[in-house]
């Protein structure tokens, strides 16, 4: 009974200290400021999201969600192409680019007037693709990011997943280009969140390049 009792424990450790090594391997949050884990969300927030912006500009890769009111064979959800343009029943191709979702969907009832009596059509956008800013250096999470309408500096280095150990968190920059010329925006993210200079933590706009030292 003895042995029988030993063989199941030494299964056990077998089977158990594996999977501890695999489920810790890799893990950097702990080596983080606890200021910066606290605040951080999954590593799927920065994934493609939906918005009621009503203001928001429908970009190329984008997809969107067309209803057309009672009639189910028209409603889809359609890419935007890379040209700009959605395809959609009766009316082929569609504008969609450049344009809100209120304004995308007036020219498509206006379309649709053609071809049936007062069609009520909805656009909404389901996921952003088009636009993205970018994280560089020492993050948890480099890489590109889908920009949400309103989001900060602060917002978008959550999403990357904080600080590394060897970060200069006080000397963070943005880059944008506007008119043809780059600019550098610093953001000390120690004043930030201490309520100092919070003028720094700007709005981003597509294209911005957020760097840590």
């Amino acid at each position: 009974m003895l042995k029988h009792i030993q063989g199941l424990t030494a299964l056990w450790l077998l089977l158990f200290f594996p999977w501890v090594a695999a489920h810790t391997q890799g893990r950097t949050d702990d080596t983080l400021p606890a200021s910066v884990r606290a605040g951080m969300p999954d590593a799927g927030a920065a994934g493609p999201s939906a918005t009621n912006d009503p203001n928001y500009l429908i970009g190329a890769q984008d997809v969107l969600d067309v209803s057309v009111w009672k009639e189910p064979e028209l409603s889809r959800q359609v890419p935007v192409r890379p040209d700009g343009k959605i395809s959609l029943p009766l009316l082929n191709d569609v504008q969609a680019a450049g344009l809100t979702p209120t304004q995308l969907a007036a020219q498509i009832t206006m379309g649709l007037n053609k071809y049936m009596t007062k069609p009520q059509v909805t656009v909404i956008v389901s996921e952003i693709n088009s636009q993205r800013i970018y994280i560089l250096g020492e993050v948890a999470r480099a890489g590109a990011y889908v920009l949400l309408p309103g989001m900060t500096v602060l917002q978008a280095l959550s999403n990357a997943g904080g600080f590394t150990p060897f970060s200069n968190v006080k000397n963070v920059h943005v880059l944008r280009q506007e008119n043809g010329k780059q600019q550098k925006l610093f953001f000390n993210y120690k004043e930030v969140i201490s309520g100092k200079r919070t003028e720094q933590n700007i709005e981003l706009k597509p294209g911005d390049t957020i760097v840590v030292p």
